[in-house]
């Protein structure tokens, strides 16, 4: 994919992504009869379409940033609306050309790396908050998680722990009515072992019903856990009933608030810093301000030593030829292609399509097929190397940039990324997705300025003005010393309205029994 450059400090009416595309992007919805790269538009063009500026044949590739994003279904002429209505989906064969393309990202000097302001945890993670989370084996003990949630909120016990960001209730749907083996069963026991360890938790309970499939104990002597004044455990049926468990946790909690908040900031160096990528409610400018924007933040926050974690797999679906080739090496970009395949198996199992996705309002914003969509979104993943490949939830260990399998679903992908230890996120939006992730803060990317104008109670940063003179790179630098300052502890947009409680979904695959 190119770079895109606009030197004019005005918007331009309609942008061209590389010099082999037939179609064009109007940056403002256009009318009939206007003058599109010396081609007259034949109707109204909403923002962020296309248009395309020579005849189309039926059955000809339809070319953006250079690349296939479908064929068209009826011969189209220049100046037409190029959408669902003429350009269809058509699968392809990918080149994968397995690491021809990998660049070492030029690594910033030690002495010189960016720092942050995070809390150092006992086994050398850094976390960027200080959350007491209560999570749930089973969504029948989740009400009760809510009401210790609420009594800690009520009694105002917080207000002595300053130094303490709140009490999470992190509640599922799951966690019963399941295979007791298998890969339903190891994605839940990853995810929940996930969020326990991640470093923006202080402290732990975890609230079990007894009789359920998933079992606390059972989990506990897999991944040698102990009972410690940060980690307690309980089941409702063992303690007696819903009030006496909930007098338990919170007593529980009360006895852990002390060395929860004993927890101080001090300076970290940014290559502890394991930033998730997200992209929710995209629209025709995704792949052309906001994500190719946080991609140059990615390729700072790799040259500081951190990492960068690229998700949603159905989103890449159609661009992972362009990840292969900058895979480590072979190994690493035939793990990709496998998930590809398997995803492309789910699917079928589950009479559906991959080009399912997108959605009415990715459409509505300008993307028309699944294989648009994954160019823009691919874009958030910079320019540097693919260090290596993970399952959902898996523990992230490698440094770099990094791709994890998950739905594209941003609540459930989001949710895979922090159990893989995701101290911090990025969310670009075009159409405006109201989301928070807690205990991992995000910050929010508007696509294009008028999104950011209309929602600014949920917009950190506004990336449209990359399409009126800011520069990529610069937008990038912006974005890095965001994360840089959300990490030390400044409140996300997100943060600010108290999203994050509703947000923890983990992936469901498999039957339920």
């Amino acid at each position: 994919m190119s770079t895109i450059t606009v030197s004019a400090p005005e918007r331009p009416p309609i942008l061209r992504l590389h010099a082999d595309d037939n179609v064009v992007v109007a940056v403002d919805g256009l009318g009939e009869g206007a003058l599109a790269e010396g081609v007259v538009t034949r109707e109204r063009i909403p923002r962020g379409h296309k248009i395309a500026v020579r005849p189309i044949a039926e059955g000809e590739s339809i070319r953006k940033f250079g690349q296939i994003i479908g064929a068209a279904s009826r011969p189209i002429a220049a100046g037409e609306w190029v959408h669902e209505h003429n350009c269809r989906m058509e699968t392809f064969e990918r080149d994968y050309r397995y690491a021809e393309e990998a660049r070492p990202a030029t690594m910033v000097p030690e002495s010189e790396r960016a720092t942050f302001q995070g809390f150092r945890r006992a086994d050398g993670r850094a976390g960027t908050r200080n959350y007491v989370g209560i999570l749930t084996s089973v969504n029948c003990s989740a009400t009760v998680a809510r009401f210790v949630a609420k009594e800690i909120e009520r009694s105002g016990i917080l207000d002595d722990y300053p130094n303490i960001d709140g009490v999470i209730p992190l509640v599922h749907g799951t966690g019963c009515g399941m295979a007791s083996k298998g890969e339903g069963f190891d994605i839940l026991k990853r995810t929940q072992w996930g969020y326990a360890a991640n470093p923006n938790m202080g402290g732990v309970v975890m609230v079990g019903l007894g009789c359920e499939v998933f079992q606390i104990a059972r989990m506990k002597s897999e991944y040698g856990l102990s009972e410690s004044e940060t980690f307690r455990t309980l089941t409702i049926q063992d303690s007696g009933g819903t009030r006496k468990a909930v007098e338990r946790a919170v007593a529980d909690i009360r006895e852990m608030l002390p060395a929860v908040d004993a927890a101080r900031r001090e300076t970290i160096p940014a290559s502890e810093l394991v930033l998730a990528l997200q992209c929710g409610g995209s629209d025709g400018y995704s792949g052309i301000t906001a994500n190719p924007a946080l991609g140059a933040a990615v390729d700072l926050l790799v040259a500081n030593g951190g990492t960068a974690i690229l998700s949603e797999t159905p989103e890449i679906y159609g661009a992972e030829h362009l990840l292969t080739r900058r895979a480590v090496n072979r190994e690493v970009g035939e793990k990709l292609v496998d998930i590809i395949h398997w995803w492309e198996d789910y699917t079928t199992r589950n009479h559906g399509d991959m080009n399912n996705n997108p959605s009415p309002g990715n459409k509505a914003g300008g993307l028309t097929t699944i294989l648009e969509k994954s160019l823009g979104a691919a874009a958030k993943a910079g320019t540097t190397a693919l260090a290596d490949v993970y399952r959902y939830a898996e523990q992230v260990r490698t440094r770099g940039l990094v791709f994890m399998d998950t739905p594209g679903y941003d609540p459930v992908s989001a949710t895979g990324q922090v159990a893989g230890g995701a101290n911090v996120l990025c969310f670009t939006t075009g159409r405006g997705s109201a989301y928070g992730c807690k205990p991992t803060p995000s910050i929010k990317l508007a696509t294009n300025s008028e999104t950011y104008r209309r929602m600014p109670d949920d917009m950190d940063i506004n990336c449209g003005d990359v399409v009126e003179g800011v520069s990529i790179e610069d937008k990038g630098r912006e974005i890095f010393q965001t994360v840089l300052r959300v990490a030390s502890g400044e409140r996300s947009k997100s943060e600010l309205l108290g999203y994050g409680d509703a947000e923890f979904v983990p992936w469901q695959v498999g039957a339920t029994m």
